[in-house]
């Protein structure tokens, strides 16, 4: 007995310093691993490259979500699927008085959308940086119609053999929803003051109504207008090249026998035919070889930026500072993080710049459809109170500024707008569900008593009343006034004279400027001198993105679970197959999301749904 209970004693200390050793192990683990991801890693330039540009996902004003969102969606196998304006103009900018940056390449493959207007900032900044006397080189399995619009502006353009060039123009199509909620038995209780005010007509009608396609048609066919006229210019086309393009497709093809590569180059819209592996061992004559890589030397943004930032980390900002505040996505009440407008942490950035001496004037950088009455009003006082402390503020319209999204622009000292800004949409509409209809068909009704009339008249399980109808009409009525004459206030223009141009109609930056609704016409650059001219600051100045700060407790956080994200990411391969599901199920989403914000609130809505395909 004696030796069994030894050897038991032994076993069991064995044990404990295996765990002890374990425990060990682990805690220097997690020690190294927060070590690790507290450490930035730089990134070294070679001394002869090229600059990779290589967009994967979407270009944005600002990322959507804050750092640890987009730390859940690295975990899950989403890296890149946003790629800030700033971050891709900035690189450029630096790369173009870098003399180890011999040259640009833009390798759109995975760029999958972006507005025109923010398309217009980087064109701009790859314009100057030709000036410089560098080269821009731009290849691509197959180029869509955005990705084309940067690719224009290269020297060279190469396009796989076997890719192609799809120019079709632009379109906006939408589903209608009345006959599906008629066999729902949802009744759909809508209110609007605008006569062009259509984002509600999904929900009253199966078709496009014939103001709605009068008012489209009109602002599609100016950023048409525009594109084509950036394109041309950049490549030294014909006038009509791509409405031929579009239009002659057909015989076009048949003339190449179905040879979308040999029809671009016969159109001019690429320079020439080249694989990836040709084009790489082009670029390795003219900067060098990356025998590591087995390819050109080169350096990715990403890399580029953070070595220039390490370089140059006393960068001296200086007191006189233009605050850039972005107002990205829909502007929706309370505090929201980056990604949508949250109208009291709007309002907060907004109040900061007010109350700091270095901020001289702020530039409301908006790109934004609308959304709350009433987190769009917060913001918009906010905007008077910079204006009353003697700080000046002007409005720069990214891809869109509509409906909310020139409400909170429209009291700026001055509105700049991109040719292809989307504005106006000067309206407002609430959305009221019920589903007695729905409840009906399951044999359940709803009823009972109120202390008055209109007691209970907005449950969602009773039909809204005639009284309550025209009360909730009353006040959107009411909303629309005020939209109006609030902008006619800032704009130095009568009631009716604005009135005239508002109805909810969607314009085109270009036809707005016409009507009164924008000031000038120009880019981020062009508004940001416009603020310090109007400060006063002369050539003295910086500029500086205000935006939510991070705690150390965050910063530390986001470190480690960005660690801990890419380890997820390479010992769950499969996630990838969700991340496709949840890729292609999230327009969808998307649209069931934005419908049940409307029907959540009460109040009413300045929202624009105007998106170009």
């Amino acid at each position: 007995m004696r030796y069994i209970i030894r050897f038991f004693r032994f076993v069991w200390h064995l044990l404990d310093g295996v765990r002890k050793v374990l425990h060990l192990g682990l805690m220097l683990l997690l020690l190294g691993l927060v070590w690790f991801a507290a450490s930035p890693h730089i990134p070294l330039v070679p001394k002869s490259a090229a600059l990779l540009i290589a967009p994967q996902g979407e270009l944005v004003e600002q990322y959507s979500g804050g750092p640890l969102d987009r730390v859940v969606a690295e975990a899950s196998g989403q890296e890149e699927f946003e790629v800030q304006l700033r971050d891709m103009v900035e690189a450029i900018h630096r790369a173009k008085d870098d003399a180890r940056i011999k040259l640009i390449v833009l390798d759109l493959d995975g760029l999958t959308g972006a507005g025109i207007a923010l398309l217009e900032e980087v064109a701009q900044a790859l314009r100057e940086f030709r000036t410089s006397g560098k080269q821009v080189v731009a290849l691509g399995q197959s180029f869509d119609q955005k990705q084309y619009y940067l690719a224009a502006h290269a020297d060279q353009v190469y396009l796989d053999p076997h890719g192609m060039i799809l120019l079709d123009g632009f379109s906006y199509y939408g589903q209608y929803y009345r006959d599906a909620l008629d066999k729902l038995g949802v009744t759909v209780n809508v209110f609007k003051a605008g006569k062009y005010k259509s984002a509600v007509e999904p929900f009253l009608r199966q078709d496009m109504s014939p103001e709605a396609r009068e008012a489209n048609q009109q602002w599609l066919g100016s950023l048409w207008s525009t594109y084509q006229a950036a394109v041309i210019k950049a490549r030294g086309l014909t006038d009509n090249a791509l409405t031929d393009y579009a239009e002659q497709l057909l015989p076009m093809l048949q003339a190449t026998k179905g040879d979308f590569a040999q029809l671009a180059v016969d159109r001019h819209l690429v320079t020439e035919l080249k694989t990836r592996e040709q084009v790489a061992d082009q670029l390795r004559l003219q900067v060098g070889a990356d025998e590591d890589e087995h390819s050109y030397s080169r350096i990715d943004m990403a890399d580029y930026l953070d070595a220039e930032h390490a370089e140059h980390p006393l960068e001296n900002r200086g007191s006189r500072k233009v605050g850039i505040v972005v107002a990205s996505g829909e502007i929706v009440d309370g505090d929201r993080t980056a990604g949508t407008v949250g109208g009291e942490s709007m309002a907060e950035l907004l109040r900061q710049a007010r109350y700091d001496d270095e901020v001289k004037a702020v530039v409301l950088r908006i790109d934004s459809p609308g959304g709350s009455v009433m987190a769009s009003e917060v913001i918009r006082r906010e905007v008077d109170a910079l204006k009353a402390a003697g700080k000046p503020v002007i409005a720069s319209m990214s891809s869109t500024a509509a409906s909310g999204g020139y409400y909170i622009a429209m009291d700026a000292d001055e509105i700049w707008a991109n040719p292809a800004t989307i504005t106006g949409s000067i309206g407002v509409f609430g959305i009221v569900p019920t589903f007695e209809r729905s409840l009906s068909k399951l044999g359940i009704s709803t009823d009972g008593v109120g202390t008055t009339s209109i007691s209970g008249a907005l449950r969602m399980d009773r039909a809204m009343s005639e009284t309550a109808r025209q009360v909730y009409q009353l006040a959107i009525q009411h909303e629309y006034t005020q939209f109006v004459d609030l902008v006619a206030n800032a704009r130095n223009r009568s009631y009716d004279d604005i009135d005239l141009i508002a109805q909810g109609r969607v314009w085109a930056a270009n036809d707005a400027r016409q009507h009164g609704l924008v000031d000038q016409l120009g880019l981020l650059e062009d508004a940001v001198k416009a603020a310090a001219a109007r400060a006063q600051l002369g050539d003295q100045y910086s500029e500086e993105y205000l935006d939510e700060e991070l705690s150390w407790r965050q910063v530390l956080a986001h470190q480690v679970n960005m660690l801990s994200g890419r380890l997820t990411h390479v010992l769950m391969p499969e996630w990838k197959l969700v991340t496709s599901m949840r890729q292609q199920l999230s327009p969808l989403d998307h649209e069931l999301q934005r419908m049940q914000r409307f029907a959540a609130s009460r109040a009413g809505y300045y929202y624009c749904a105007c998106r170009v395909e």
